[in-house]
Parts: C-alpha cells; structure tokens; sequence
C-alpha cells in the first residue's frame, strides 16, 4: 500500500478542510507494513498561546489495527491523554474486539523514505510517578538525557548497568518520561530502546509520563 500517498490525500481532505500531521522522524524502520487499519489522527493546534492536541477518531473501526498519526511538535503531556482515552476504549469494546488487532504508531524512515510503525499495543500509560522500590529510567526533556538515580547513562547500557547491580530483591525496571518532551522525542527514545534494549517493548507493559 502507499502510505505517503493515502496519508497526504487523507491529511488534506479529512474532515473537508486541510489538515496536516507533521510526522516524528527515524533513521529507523520498525515494522514497514500494516494491513487491515484505520487511522486516528491527533493534530497540532494553536489558540491564541495555547498549543492544543486535536483528536480525529472518526475513522477508528475497533476490530482493525489503529494506526495513530500523532504531530511531533505536541508535548507528551498533551498527546497521552488522547492515546490513554483510545487504549481504554479499545480494550472495553468485546462486542466488537478483535485479539489479533494491534495499536502502532507512524514515523517518517528519512533513511528509507517509507512510512514506518511502532507496535505499542499491551503498553499501558500512567500519567503520574512511579511507585517506590521500582528501578527507574527516567528520560529527561532535552536529546540524550537519560537517568538512572543521578547517574546520566546510554540507552545501550541500560541494561547491562541493571544487571550489574546485586538486589536483595529484584525490583521492576520502569521507563519514566518527562511529560514536557515533544512526541518527536519520545519516538526517538523508543526506537533506540527498541534497538539496544528489548525488541518488543511490549515486554514493559506499564510506562509512565510525569
């Protein structure tokens, strides 16, 4: 299917008036195909000096998979409660549920010039703190701010540092996002920790934004 051209005619026409997703960037594909969709888009909005997230679901069929074309200008703290509000909506609709539906969102592969995927399907969101005695990566507002305690780390060494650590208990690692960082670096972070930390995100189910 030819994304860039469905999306372009879907952007421009939706709703009768010209409407535009400035789409976050990767030099990364995820996954490069998805079939059986439909689009949700969250649009980047200004009124007066308020930046507004404008949610479109009209086209959300919930037995596809929802592919959620989010601009990458908006700030987390905008964009997950739209993203919370879809999840929910999903997981409580059995009448019309389909369990090999999944939920990703869409970037721009500069490298491959391709629309790309990021599967985010079993990821629940909290918009609050992590609990006490759970190991916490917390990813800062700003490229590259990432952070153990107070210790600045690599995404390629989240891992190898958690286990070199000696626990009397093994606590949950959990990711905490800064709720002020745009959504453009939050795919930033997710495809890197997709490729140095786990290959299925999914394997952290709850991820925090405070």
């Amino acid at each position: 299917m030819k994304y860039f051209s469905l999306l372009v005619i879907c952007l421009l026409f939706s709703c009768g008036k010209k409407q535009d997703v400035l789409l976050p960037k990767s030099n990364l594909t995820v996954v490069k195909d998805v079939q059986d969709h439909s689009p949700i888009y969250i649009f980047f909005k200004k009124e007066g000096n308020d930046t507004i997230a404008d949610l479109n679901r009209k086209s959300a069929i919930i037995s596809t998979n929802w592919i959620f074309n989010i601009d990458k200008r908006l700030p987390l703290k905008l964009v997950m409660p739209h993203v919370i509000k879809m999840q929910e909506k999903k997981r409580a609709d059995s009448a019309h549920k389909n369990e090999n539906a999944e939920n990703y969102y869409s970037y721009a592969d500069s490298v491959g010039k391709n629309l790309a995927f990021f599967p985010f399907t079993k990821v629940y969101y909290k918009m609050e703190k992590p609990t006490a005695g759970s190991f916490v990566v917390y990813f800062k507002k700003g490229d590259g701010q990432v952070f153990i305690g107070n210790k600045k780390v690599l995404i390629s060494q989240i891992l190898p540092y958690f286990f070199s650590l000696k626990f009397e208990k093994v606590p949950d690692l959990v990711f905490l996002f800064d709720k002020e960082m745009s959504y453009q670096e939050y795919m930033k972070y997710k495809i890197v920790l997709h490729k140095y930390v786990t290959f299925n995100l999914d394997k952290l189910p709850v991820e925090f934004v405070y």
